[in-house]
């Protein structure tokens, strides 16, 4: 029994353009035609036939990264340390959830605790539970300085951090192996993270060229792709010039660095959500108030060298670092659209194209999703308002009507929950030194009076 569902407007994401009074047919969880309704098969006695007639329909979007297992963390301390593996298993399936509510049937998870998106993965393929298509990494690799390596040398990089700390190319080499034989989809290297070199005084890279060649090499040789957290200048040049499948931010990338990503075929993922959140949203009461001006600077320098890299011709993904509590689950991955519309001059057919095909080709299923094709996964939005009028209504879920995947109407619970118990564990005794000035300042009260 086959599914005729009859589209008013349809971008098939093959094209940065819809087309009008179109028809996809899924036979069982695939596509069996799509096209113009006039030239589709005629739907038999058994088959169903759904009329999206005044609806935009999209391939299923894609954001390749977000980060189930950090479970919308305050700080690091909350992400690494307190919430036990298991419950962060449990915590990411609801997670997972909320993404594929706001429109989001596949995504990639670039760093995760122990072997928590692993499992999740394979709970919602076993048919345990409903989810997006997951594709993920283990625990990033990083050295020394590396993005992961941000607690005092007397604390270490514990188990249960989402990085993994390796000393040399033969420990690096060892985690890969052992990644690989996990089951993850790709490998994900910090390759900067929190060293300024002294002599240029810009955000340092913490390999050796010859150390991340190796790294890279063999993840290669096990047929894994590879990410790179590089947001400075050296590390982006240094995992361009390693083979890095997908270079994350690249804020700081130079001229030698875009010709070796053409060169070699390398894509950017800049990952515009966290740091925008940051600094539109972050509260004077946050902990990371005292980061916010830098967030904008980055963004602000790292607009023009981007925009270089894309007059160039180099291809783009999109990530929105979902996971966080600037970036919670669902809430703001359709935000990075916007700002590749507003900041990176896309028009909204081509950002919807970069988080549908071109996200479509980091994932384990990459042949199968991102663009509504015969023979693809039947994965799709509808919604009540064109995305390429204004790509900002793919934010509001109100404009979503229906999500596909596999052909099937995703049903999904309403998750009602209270984040005090779900994601803020460290324990924060004061927020102020109450010297004797200070309680001056402030309102108290009294034992003895009470």
């Amino acid at each position: 029994m086959a599914k005729h569902i009859r589209c008013g407007s349809l971008f098939t994401g093959l094209t940065t353009r819809a087309e009008r009074d179109q028809t996809i047919v899924a036979q069982g969880d695939r596509i069996a035609y799509v096209g113009a309704t006039q030239a589709a098969p005629k739907p038999a006695a058994t088959d169903t036939v759904v009329d999206y007639g005044q609806a935009f329909v999209t391939p299923g979007l894609i954001d390749v990264h977000v980060h189930l297992s950090y479970g919308n963390a305050h700080n690091e301390e909350d992400l690494d340390l307190y919430a036990p593996v298991e419950f962060r298993a449990i915590r990411a399936m609801m997670g997972a959830q909320q993404v594929l509510a706001a429109g989001y049937t596949s995504l990639a998870d670039p760093a995760i605790t122990g072997r928590v998106t692993i499992a999740v993965r394979d709970a919602i393929n076993a048919g345990l539970y409903v989810g997006p298509r997951i594709s993920c990494s283990g625990r990033q690799i990083t050295p020394r300085q590396g993005l992961a390596d941000y607690y005092p040398t007397w604390i270490g990089v514990p188990e249960t951090s989402v990085g993994v700390l390796v000393r040399n190319v033969t420990e690096a080499i060892e985690e890969i192996r052992a990644e690989v034989k996990d089951g993850v989809d790709f490998i994900k290297i910090a390759a900067d993270g929190v060293y300024v070199n002294p002599q240029t005084g810009e955000l340092g890279g913490c390999f050796a060229q010859d150390e991340l060649d190796a790294i890279v090499a063999e993840a290669h040789r096990l047929g894994k792709k590879v990410i790179s957290h590089a947001r400075g200048r050296e590390a982006t040049l240094q995992s361009a010039r390693a083979g890095c499948d997908v270079i994350f931010h690249a804020f700081y990338i130079d001229d030698e660095a875009i010709d070796t990503c053409l060169e070699k075929n390398l894509v950017l993922c800049p990952t515009f959500a966290l740091m925008v959140n940051g600094y539109e949203f972050t509260q004077a009461t946050d902990g990371n108030h005292k980061h916010r001006d830098l967030m904008k600077r980055i963004v602000d320098e790292g607009v023009p060298n981007l925009l270089k890299a894309k007059k160039a011709g180099v291809k783009f993904l999109v990530g929105t670092d979902s996971g966080f509590a600037i970036t919670p689950y669902g809430e703001w991955h359709a935000r990075e659209l916007e700002f590749y519309v507003t900041l990176m001059g896309f028009t909204p057919g081509e950002a919807l194209q970069a988080t549908t095909v071109n996200n479509a080709t980091m994932l384990r299923d990459h042949a199968d999703v991102g663009a509504l094709a015969v023979g693809r996964y039947a994965d799709f939005v509808v919604l009540d308002k064109d995305p390429l009028a204004d790509i900002r209504v793919l934010q509001d879920k109100k404009n979503i009507r229906a999500i596909y995947k596999g052909g099937e109407p995703v049903k999904l619970p309403k998750h009602v929950f209270d984040p005090a118990k779900v994601s803020r564990f460290s324990y924060d005794m004061w927020r102020d030194m109450y010297t004797q000035a200070r309680v001056k300042e402030v309102p108290t009260r009294s034992i003895a009076a009470e």
